[in-house]
């Protein structure tokens, strides 16, 4: 018997994989909601409807009596999180188990479900710090106040889910978290074997979202100081975002050496990877660093900052760099890129990153996912992480 046979499961979310938004989070929440799918779940996927998407799925009946897994799109940027609130309290009587997924702000839902319904929350990371660069401070502080205090009261009781050993530690030492977390890791695709393509001239590359906290744009200028010591290096962007049109003007006074290619198909983003010879990403902080595993299938080590999730894809020396806060990342390039200039030391650090790509795959992540859910929804045992918070707690928070 399939462990999650008949079980009814809304998993909320920010985004799903074909928002124009989308990342690595929503990669994970399709691939868990996939894999409860497969262990005979009913998964009713619950996100924002973004620019050109339909509302999806429309009766909720339908939806929590089926045998595969629906979406439904309600809302935006925003008011997804009111309307994913109402959704879940009017079809509370239905609802089996809650997948909430944080993106810096969970939907709360333990407020809205009855005391029989299951929560999981999934945290990819912490976000503090992030609130101040995309926000002005009083908003800020509301998110961090959201993301800490209010969420640790709430989700008291939940098991959450966290994809990486570092962000159970940011959630310990910055938010107090004090509740059940278990690491599920994220998974991966092996691309298809090829023959090696690695390109003549030094090549870097910079996969991922383009948005602020990533530091694209820090890249770009790092590069162009690059030049003088490396004339035919070249950078090629791959990923899409709000950040793209301004990094394209950024890229533009250094012609052909920077090329935003926003997004691409896999062969194409396969083939643009073979190619290069360095990955570097200079972001704030990742739950994991899906993009990381992704280059390192290809054979391409990463150089990035020493920052929560990095730092657990990326193992210093063999599959890559990590950079410390406030060193020189133009200095750490060229030394990179001087390391991987020599045929040998190269080919070394390739099978070192195809070796730690091989351990991660979507199929494990999965299993272990379904495991913890089904342990949550049939143990007996007293004090386990399977209670919902009540209306009050969030007033208790404050």
């Amino acid at each position: 018997m399939s462990p999650l046979n008949g079980v009814r499961v809304v998993l909320v979310n920010w985004r799903d994989r074909e928002h124009p938004l989308a990342g690595g989070a929503e990669e994970y929440a399709v691939r868990m909601a996939d894999a409860m799918t497969a262990a005979g779940a009913t998964v009713t996927f619950l996100t924002a409807r973004g620019e050109g998407q339909g509302p999806g799925d429309e009766s909720a009946e339908d939806l929590l009596a089926g045998s595969s897994m629906s979406t439904v799109r309600r809302g935006g940027r925003w008011t997804v999180y009111f309307w994913a609130l109402w959704w879940l309290l009017r079809n509370r009587s239905r609802i089996d188990v809650v997948v909430d997924c944080q993106n810096g702000i969970p939907f709360f839902s333990p407020l809205v479900v009855p005391r029989r319904t299951k929560v999981v929350l999934v945290m990819h990371h912490v976000h503090d710090a992030q609130f101040a660069v995309h926000f002005p401070p009083w908003l800020a502080r509301i998110g961090r106040w959201l993301e800490g205090p209010a969420a640790r009261r709430v989700y008291r009781r939940a098991l959450t889910v966290a994809v990486s050993d570092s962000t159970v530690r940011a959630m310990r030492e910055r938010l107090g978290w004090r509740g059940k977390v278990v690491v599920v890791p994220n998974g991966m695709v092996q691309p298809p074997e090829a023959e090696p393509a690695r390109s003549v001239q030094p090549t870097l590359v910079c996969l991922g979202r383009l948005v602020t906290h990533k530091r694209v744009d820090r890249l770009i200028d790092i590069t162009g100081g690059l030049l003088g010591e490396w004339p035919g290096l070249r950078l090629h962007i791959i990923g899409t975002g709000p950040e793209e049109d301004a990094l394209r003007a950024a890229a533009k006074p250094f012609g052909d050496a920077v090329v935003v290619h926003g997004f691409v198909d896999d062969p194409t983003k396969s083939a643009l990877l073979r190619q290069s010879w360095l990955n570097v990403t200079l972001s704030d902080g990742e739950g994991w660093g899906l993009a990381v595993i992704e280059a390192a299938a290809h054979g391409v080590p990463t150089l990035c900052r020493e920052v929560d999730g990095l730092c657990d894809s990326v193992r210093h020396g063999e599959t890559g760099w990590l950079v410390a806060s406030g060193a020189d990342i133009g200095g750490a390039v060229h030394d990179a890129l001087r390391l991987l200039s020599r045929p040998d030391d190269a080919e070394i650090v390739a099978k070192s990153c195809q070796e730690w790509a091989a351990a991660f795959d979507w199929v494990s992540s999965g299993h272990r996912f379904v495991t913890h859910v089904s342990d949550l929804l049939y143990s007996s045992t007293p004090g386990r992480a399977n209670g919902p918070a009540s209306q009050e707690d969030l007033c208790d928070a404050l």
